[in-house]
């Protein structure tokens, strides 16, 4: 969807396009708005020529966009969330992990101020294109279809965090916002509503063929893809399965175009119109048009100025099979490793030829260092991560893995700012801890100074892509006991990512369903790292508190040690609170069991 995004933020701000939220404000950023003849139109005349059509959607697509913030880590970009699920961390630690969230939190207004934004932009798209637009019959019913799907996406964020929500479906100004919530039920039927009603609709394609004009927009496969996802949450698993085998009919696949390099490329500029990305948030190479995700996950070698904020967790390292289908074990590397205090572990991870003031420094620390080698500290390590499920390497740098910033570099530990070494210390800004990084959404390479902008990123996020489908249509099958067909999905993704197929040997055989079910989400979890799917799936699943806050789990460092602990303050955590402030403004609103003030 790559329209001017800021001459719809400026149509926000002077039309006076009414808000769920008074942080609808915050769109209205002077170094965004647009100098062109537009603003000298008046609100009564917005969606009334076919340009202003166009620049109305634009404005739905773009709430999308609600939550990229450039001066810091927002964490409401989707990727952010992984922070609270199995695979990711935020390095500072943050409020829903320690156990001092609270309902006035920060986040969680925002998260519902923006998300309805969405909601009412595409109530505006719904009620203006029947009643003001003179765009062609079959544009108007085309947009109709993509702004009930964009207002079932909206509308299906809120109620996988929230639980119920109020449900609006006209504009409406701000002293109008007075309803109490729906249950968490009735919210998935409105959703499942629209998306029927977009795939009814004839003027919206099936999908749309890479460098069409209009990729980007929603298609039937979406919709069909989102409805399927809505089917999981209700259980619903017969219907699922028809949607999601829609999608595969609609011509969406696994993107193979590269071999068995062919997951790492995904996710680069080159393949973000392939076939798997069902839909997606365009970003461009212009600066104000791109994606922050390098910045926060990235390292201070990507561009000389990033924060690694979000980091991966050594929990989900772990979990990474090896390449013959078997599971990872440290001691098969290291025996006696998994026996030994995890602070202690850290000998094994120390570079080759530490100076005489390093050795000191980790004996001060209690490392033992008989068990230290000189000159083979690194090779010993390395093995670790040698013959491991490829989607490990390319969704981590692990320790003395090669990145190519802005200059080639290498993660050593401990850190050294200038070692006189051919290849340089990978910097990050945390450089007294050793962390795993981000690989996917990173840049390497050196494209050039305008990288520096933070609003440059150019590849798209996927916001669903076939893989995604494929595991969900597996979960759904396995749910209805039909193994052998879930069995043959699931290997469909491991044969791109280059793993040993289920059923293939010894390691890899499913002991039945409850086995499979298991081994599905391992799947889902080595397959989106960085993607924002993670912390979902935990709470889909109900399995937050088992995967994600077990004893002894928090912030770490890659050989376990926690920096900053997790805390399980109560089963509401399942659920988010209702922002206070909302239940400020609107004494309908009932808040969320065992969330305080």
């Amino acid at each position: 969807m790559r329209f001017p995004v800021h001459i719809f933020k400026r149509k926000i701000c002077q039309f006076g396009i009414p808000a769920l939220s008074l942080l609808a404000l915050s769109a209205c950023e002077p170094d965004l708005l647009d100098t062109s003849p537009y603003g000298s139109i008046s609100s009564n005349n917005m969606w009334t020529t076919d340009n202003l059509t166009d620049l109305g959607m634009t404005g739905v697509y773009n709430g999308l966009r609600l939550g990229i913030s450039t001066s810091s880590a927002s964490g409401r970009e989707l990727y952010h969330f992984d922070r609270m699920g199995m695979s990711g961390q935020q390095r500072d630690g943050d409020a829903f992990m320690n156990g001092t969230a609270t309902a006035g939190n920060g986040n969680v207004s925002s998260v519902w101020s923006e998300l309805y934004e969405g909601v009412h932009r595409a109530n505006d798209a719904i009620k203006n294109l029947t009643e003001k637009s003179p765009s062609s019959p079959e544009k108007k019913a085309r947009y109709m279809a993509e702004a009930k799907f964009l207002r079932a996406y909206y509308y299906f964020r809120l109620n996988q965090l929230f639980k119920g929500v109020p449900i609006y479906l006209e504009p409406v100004q701000l002293e109008e916002i007075t309803k109490g919530r729906e249950t968490e039920a009735k919210v998935w039927e409105q959703i499942v509503k629209d998306l029927t009603d977009a795939i009814n609709e004839p003027a919206l394609p099936n999908k749309y063929a890479k460098g069409n004009a209009a990729f980007g927009h929603v298609t039937k496969g979406a919709a069909y893809a989102l409805r399927g996802k809505a089917y999981m949450y209700t259980k619903q698993w017969d219907l699922a399965i028809a949607d999601f085998e829609k999608v595969k009919a609609a011509g969406y696949a696994l993107f193979s175009g590269a071999g068995a390099d062919s997951y790492r490329l995904l996710f680069k500029q080159a393949n973000e119109q392939s076939d798997e990305m069902i839909f997606s948030i365009q970003h461009m190479g212009v600066s104000g048009y791109g994606s922050t995700t390098q910045f926060f996950c990235g390292t201070r070698s990507s561009t000389g100025s990033c924060w690694n904020t979000y980091l991966i967790s050594p929990n989900v390292v772990d979990l990474y099979e090896n390449k013959d289908g078997s599971k990872f074990n440290w001691d098969a590397i290291i025996p006696g490793y998994n026996a030994m205090p995890v602070a202690k572990r850290e000998v094994y991870f120390l570079r080759n030829n530490l100076t005489a003031t390093e050795i000191a420094a980790m004996t001060a620390k209690g490392l033992d260092m008989s068990l230290y080698l000189p000159t083979g500290n690194e090779e010993r390590i390395m093995k670790a991560y040698e013959n491991r499920d490829p989607r490990l390497q390319a969704n981590v740098i692990t320790p003395y893995a090669s990145y190519n910033g802005t200059t080639p570099t290498v993660s050593r530990w401990p850190y050294r700012v200038a070692n006189g070494l051919p290849i340089a210390d990978l910097r990050t800004d945390t450089g007294n801890l050793f962390y795993y990084l981000h690989r996917k959404f990173v840049y390497e390479g050196a494209p050039g100074v305008e990288i520096e902008n933070r609003t440059y990123g150019a590849t798209d996020f996927p916001l669903i892509r076939y893989a995604d489908v494929l595991l969900m249509w597996a979960e759904a099958l396995n749910e209805k006991g039909n193994t052998a067909d879930a069995i043959a999905l699931v290997n469909e993704v491991r044969t791109r990512a280059g793993v040993a197929l289920l059923n293939s040997n010894a390691a890899t055989t499913v002991a039945g369903q409850a086995d499979l079910r298991e081994r599905i989400r391992n799947e889902r979890r080595a397959e989106f790292v960085n993607e924002g799917v993670d912390y979902f799936d935990e709470l889909r699943w109900g399995t937050l508190k088992e995967t994600v806050f077990y004893n002894g789990n928090g912030v770490k460092q890659i050989w376990g040690t926690v920096v900053v602990p997790y805390v399980w303050s109560g089963d509401f955590l399942n659920t988010w609170p209702v922002p206070q402030s909302e239940i400020e403004r609107n004494g309908n609103l009932q808040q969320n069991p065992g969330w305080m003030n």
